[in-house]
C-alpha cells in the first residue's frame, strides 16, 4: 500500500465545501449563513476538537453530518461512505449538545432501548448497559431511576453512554462536558481518552479551551461559520516568540523598580498578591533574574517558556473574521 492510498484510508471524516443557508424573518426572508464552505478532514484514532464561540456553526456542522438537515452546498462523507448511506449509522455514535430522552425511561431502560434500535439482542443489550452505567458513573440507584428525575450532569453521563451502546468506531459529541462538575469533566476526559486507546475516532465540539489542549491531537477553530485555523494544539498555540515568563514569590512591589533598571529585556513586571510576575524579552538574562529574585529575599516558583494559549488563538481567530 503506498502512503498516498495510506492516508485516504486514514481519512474517516471528509468534508468537502459544506455550507448551509437558513431562512431568516417573518414576510421579508432573507438567507443566514451559518456555515461557509468547510473543508476538513478527521484520521482515523485521533481526538478532534472542534472549537468556536457560542454560533460559529459548530452544533449546524454536526447536524449536517449527521443528516439531522440537509446542507445547501457541499458534501461529506464518514467512513468512505457519504452521509446519505444510512447503514453507515450503525458504526457511529452520536451525542447531542442538549440531549432529551423519554422522560418515564430509566437510565437503564433508555440504554436497553437504544441497543434494540441498534439490532443487539436483549441479553448483550443488558450486559453492554451494565458496562456503560460503570464506565459514566452511574450506579444502580440512579440507573433504575426515571429520567425525568436526572440532573443536568445524569442525562448528560447517560447520552454519553448512549452514543457508545453499539461500541462506534467514530464518536460524534456536541459539547460533552456540558452540566458537568470539575470531576465529571474529568472523568469524561479519561473516557475519551480511553476511547482512542481503543482505536477509535472522537470527534467533539467545545468551547472549554482547556479541555481541547488536554485531550486533542488535532482541533479546528469556526468562528462566524468559517474555519480559520487547524491543526495540532502545538502548531495553534507553539512558542509564540523568545519570551520567559518567570513567577516569583516574596518580592515586595517596592523592589520592582530593581528589576527595570537591572533586566534590560524586562517586557513587564506585574505584582501579585504573593509575589511578582515577570516577562523577559531574552532568555538569556533569566539567569541574572534569578540571582536579582534571591537578592530582593524571593522565592522562584517557575521559568516557563512564553507560549500562546488558545484562548489567544481563539481572541485572534474572531478579530480576524
Amino acid at each position: 500500500m503506498t502512503a498516498t492510498t495510506k492516508d485516504i484510508c486514514d481519512v474517516v471524516i471528509e468534508i468537502v465545501n459544506l455550507t448551509k443557508d437558513y431562512e431568516v424573518g417573518f414576510l421579508k426572508k432573507k438567507k443566514a449563513r451559518a456555515l461557509d464552505h468547510l473543508n476538513l478532514e478527521v484520521r482515523r484514532g485521533e481526538i478532534f476538537g472542534f472549537l468556536g464561540p457560542n454560533g460559529a456553526g459548530k452544533t449546524t456542522t454536526l447536524k449536517l453530518l449527521m443528516r439531522l438537515i440537509y446542507p445547501t452546498q457541499g458534501t461529506a462523507r464518514i467512513l468512505g461512505h457519504s452521509v446519505d448511506d444510512v447503514s453507515t449509522r450503525a458504526r457511529i455514535g452520536y451525542l447531542p449538545e442538549n440531549p432529551y430522552f423519554y422522560d418515564y425511561l430509566s437510565g437503564r431502560e433508555l440504554l436497553e432501548y437504544t441497543a434494540a434500535l441498534f439490532g443487539i439482542p436483549a441479553e448483550q443489550a443488558r450486559m453492554r448497559g451494565e458496562v456503560l452505567l460503570a464506565l459514566v458513573g452511574l450506579d444502580s440507584d440512579r440507573a433504575n431511576r426515571q429520567l425525568r428525575k436526572y440532573s443536568k450532569g445524569m442525562l448528560q453521563r447517560i447520552g454519553i453512554a448512549q452514543a457508545l451502546v453499539n461500541d462506534p468506531e467514530i464518536v460524534f459529541m456536541d459539547e460533552p462536558m456540558s452540566g458537568l462538575d470539575p470531576i465529571g469533566r474529568r472523568e469524561v476526559r479519561d473516557l475519551l481518552l480511553s476511547l482512542r486507546a481503543q482505536g477509535k475516532t472522537v470527534f467533539f465540539s467545545s468551547h472549554i479551551l482547556s479541555d481541547v489542549e488536554a485531550l486533542c491531537d488535532r482541533a479546528a477553530i469556526l468562528t462566524r461559520g468559517r474555519l480559520v485555523r487547524c491543526g495540532t494544539v502545538h502548531e495553534l498555540t507553539g512558542i509564540e516568540d523568545s519570551a520567559v515568563e518567570v513567577v516569583a514569590l516574596g518580592i515586595d512591589p517596592s523592589a520592582l523598580g530593581r528589576f527595570s533598571q537591572l533586566v534590560s529585556s524586562l517586557r513587564s513586571a506585574t505584582p501579585t498578591p504573593n509575589g511578582v510576575h515577570l516577562v523577559l524579552g531574552d532568555e538569556r538574562e533569566v539567569d541574572d533574574t534569578l540571582a536579582l529574585i534571591r537578592d530582593c529575599g524571593g522565592k522562584l516558583v517557575s521559568v516557563n517558556p512564553r507560549r500562546a494559549s488558545l484562548e489567544d488563538i481563539f481572541a485572534g481567530a474572531e478579530q480576524v473574521t
